[in-house]
């Protein structure tokens, strides 16, 4: 019998959810043995449309809408459809998803996600505490709870430097004209606190990694972007076998005790070779399908754990696999509007990859 696997995130525009590419794995490289359900939060969420990646597609209330309704909504999906395993891909959703943990194992939906305790202290205000904690390299980052401090955070990290927000958007700054108008727009879009962080010269590489109940590593995929859109995200990417950066991402996870995938975003120093760990974001990255090419398939492991299983860990990365992103139209009828609008679901037939 087969496993039926929900995944949230299906929107792909220039900045694509990471969905897509956990459904793509999850079909990689003959098909999946059950059903392929997509959780949307918009009828013009792209990834709907793509009759080849799911069985059924519903819509679901956005997480601020309370834990009560994203609840009852997907218990009544259970009820149609069977779900055995959910697999958040969005930041916004990790909250909510770890308060209902228990009440989605109650009707036998498995997931697999850090702790709460775990998700705090990779937060983006808080990175640079844990990295003091375990002699881990980090640039430079003041964090601003007050406007009033940011004229003072200016001065004392120099320019060039990082504007960043508690939880999207980062902008390079090269004058105190150009932070303050970056600052404001963060603010105004995500509130405080924000981040000021010293701009390091060096070469930037991401991995999305696994781990196990205790933080081992399970699986790693560092890669190195080759092509990047105006918001700075990979367009196109190549996968390398780096033993430093595995070792560093093994650390990472270790002193986290991290449960789960997620993608750490790394800085070498172009002087030094020092590695600088940027980010931790607690989800797979969009570009999660590259690592399927790559002997990778974190989110067949994902499956795996949430499942009870405890697989052993996977031989290192193909080096040399690379991706590039596309735009592309998907052309349906009407009615795949109209269903999901009047009753909230589409449905397409089985098919294979």
């Amino acid at each position: 019998m087969g496993i039926n696997v929900a995944v949230t995130g299906l929107h792909a525009a220039d900045n694509p959810a990471p969905g897509i590419g956990v459904l793509r794995s999850l079909r990689y490289p003959n098909g999946w043995d059950g059903e392929l359900i997509g959780l949307a939060y918009d009828t013009y969420d792209t990834g709907i449309y793509d009759r080849h990646l799911m069985n059924h597609a519903y819509l679901i209330p956005y997480p601020n809408q309370g834990k009560e309704q994203v609840f009852e909504r997907i218990r009544a999906i259970h009820k149609a459809v069977g779900i055995d395993v959910l697999i958040p891909t969005l930041d916004s959703e990790l909250q909510l998803y770890q308060q209902l943990e228990s009440e989605l194992k109650g009707l036998g939906i498995a997931m697999y996600l850090p702790s709460a305790d775990t998700i705090q202290k990779r937060a983006k205000s808080k990175l640079l505490e844990f990295c003091k904690a375990n002699d881990i390299e980090t640039p430079k980052t003041i964090v601003i709870n007050d406007p009033r401090q940011f004229g003072d955070a200016l001065d004392e990290i120099g320019f060039p430097l990082y504007v960043k927000g508690v939880f999207y958007d980062a902008y390079a700054c090269y004058t105190r004209d150009e932070a303050l108008k970056q600052f404001e727009k963060l603010r105004l879009q995500w509130g405080l606190p924000a981040l000021i962080q010293e701009a390091i010269n060096g070469e930037e590489f991401d991995i999305c990694a696994m781990g196990d109940d205790e933080g081992n590593l399970l699986g790693s995929i560092p890669m190195r972007k080759l092509r990047l859109t105006d918001k700075g995200k990979a367009w196109s990417a190549i996968t390398l076998n780096n033993p430093r950066l595995t070792e560093f991402s093994k650390k990472t996870m270790k002193a986290l005790s991290w449960r789960g995938p997620c993608e750490l975003e790394i800085l070498q120093e172009s002087k030094s070779r020092k590695l600088y760990l940027l980010e931790i974001n607690p989800r797979f990255p969009a570009w999660i399908f590259l690592g399927a090419g790559a002997n990778q398939n974190l989110p067949k492991l994902a499956v795996e754990l949430a499942l009870g299983k405890r697989p052993e860990p996977l031989p290192p990365v193909s080096s040399g696999i690379t991706f590039v992103r596309h735009a592309t139209d998907l052309i349906c009828p009407l009615e795949y509007i109209e269903n999901l609008t009047i009753n909230g679901e589409l449905h397409f037939e089985k098919q294979k990859m």
